[in-house]
């Protein structure tokens, strides 16, 4: 297996020197299987550097919807392979709390993009599962999701193939002060014992409370989940928009020194666009 960061911003696109290094584009993950299935996690702009690497092959795309927010779908009209007859895309949206499976499609309509939806030449099926159903397979992984804790809910993913364990879950806030769909004993289960766990960062304590309720966690709070399940990296991702490079390097570095108090042989990262692991080199 093989893992690439395409996007890493939360919220907005953002441009800038200050911006370069982790980069500036939204949310996106490819995830490539030793058996040749291409999984992607999020349609964020990022995805547009994305589909001009994968147009120049024909197998089946597999992209699995976090949420409906406008950082995780809006790169999807730019994605190169929507444009390639006979192209077959599998979308799996969000469980999301409104029924609204179909918005990565329907942002290409109306007046909202000069390319409609149903012109595209690509065979595009969504693929909702029943409610119920949370687990599932996708060429030689292992698929399974869980509801993030933020307004209007959604999914995040563990992806289980290789002899590999990847969490991704984004835009999670462990300590939300509404009603959590998932429990921080919840996600220690789900993620326990991963690889690489790519976990929501976005706020830092100075951000509370005034933040609180908006969807996300701080940093320290992705740092105690990595260590409550024993994962073996962690990825710190959905940087804030307004967080320079500089920045994340600080933050990166304090987490870094949580760990390092508390004993353990964790390694912390901040996921940086165009960065790569390859499991199989490990």
């Amino acid at each position: 297996m093989k893992l690439t960061f395409y996007g890493v911003r939360g919220s907005i696109p953002t441009p800038g020197a200050a911006y370069i290094r982790y980069g500036g584009n939204t949310a996106c993950v490819h995830i490539a299987l030793n058996d040749g299935t291409d999984i992607i996690l999020d349609a964020g702009t990022g995805i547009k550097a994305l589909g001009n690497k994968l147009v120049t092959q024909q197998n089946d795309i597999y992209l699995l919807l976090s949420h409906n927010h406008w950082d995780h779908i809006q790169g999807f009209p730019f994605f190169s392979p929507i444009y390639q007859a006979g192209r077959r895309i599998q979308i799996v949206p969000g469980k999301t709390q409104l029924d609204e499976q179909d918005a990565v499609l329907k942002q290409m309509s109306g007046s909202l993009f000069p390319v409609h939806y149903q012109d595209l030449p690509a065979t595009i099926e969504l693929c909702p599962l029943p409610e119920q159903q949370n687990n599932w397979q996708i060429g030689s992984a292992t698929i399974a999701r869980m509801s993030m804790n933020h307004p209007g809910s959604g999914s995040s993913y563990l992806i289980e193939a290789d002899g590999v364990k990847v969490a991704y879950i984004t835009d999670n806030e462990l300590y939300p002060p509404y009603q959590r769909a998932t429990s921080f004993l919840d996600w220690v289960s789900f993620a326990n014992g991963a690889d690489l766990l790519i976990h929501d960062a976005q706020y830092q304590n100075q951000d509370m409370p005034r933040k609180a309720g908006w969807g996300h966690s701080v940093a320290e709070e992705a740092v105690k989940l990595a260590m409550a399940c024993r994962a073996k990296s962690l990825a710190l991702y959905s940087h804030d928009d307004t967080r320079t490079d500089d920045e994340i390097d600080h933050i990166q570095q304090h987490c870094r020194d949580i760990i390092d108090i508390g004993q353990m042989s964790i390694h912390v990262f901040a996921a940086a666009e165009g960065m790569s692991i390859d499991f199989d080199q490990q």
